[in-house]
């Protein structure tokens, strides 16, 4: 069987990739950045096929688990850009509102914690 070839085209430059952030992978999977600390992150992701969210959704992050991955890790996945809140781009600014909700769906806060201590 042929594996398939990323797309490097559909990668992140490191320097986009913030606090807070939300991108969509190729897959259909939601993914906000909740915090960053030297070459490591921590992220909730959301499943794959996700419908898109709506700008009053609640965020997509319910009882999935946080992972913590290098930076470079984080961008070298296909991202692609989406609609949310009448803006297309290949990235969104949570609210600190919807930053919190997020936290708290996946019971973030100790690997957050964690991370910053580090």
């Amino acid at each position: 069987m042929k594996k398939n070839k990323k797309n490097k085209n559909l990668w992140l430059k490191e320097s986009e990739i913030a606090v807070g952030d939300l991108y969509f992978t190729t897959a259909n999977q939601y993914r906000a950045v909740l915090a960053m600390k030297g070459d490591f992150l921590i992220y909730a992701p959301s499943s794959e096929g996700m419908e898109p969210l709506s700008p009053d959704s609640k965020m997509p992050f319910d009882n999935s688990p946080v992972k913590k991955c290098q930076i470079a890790t984080f961008a070298q996945k296909e991202y692609q850009t989406f609609e949310w809140h009448s803006v297309t781009a290949i990235k969104h600014q949570l609210n600190n509102t919807q930053l919190a909700e997020a936290i708290a769906q996946c019971n973030a806060k100790a690997a957050i914690e964690a991370l910053l201590a580090g």
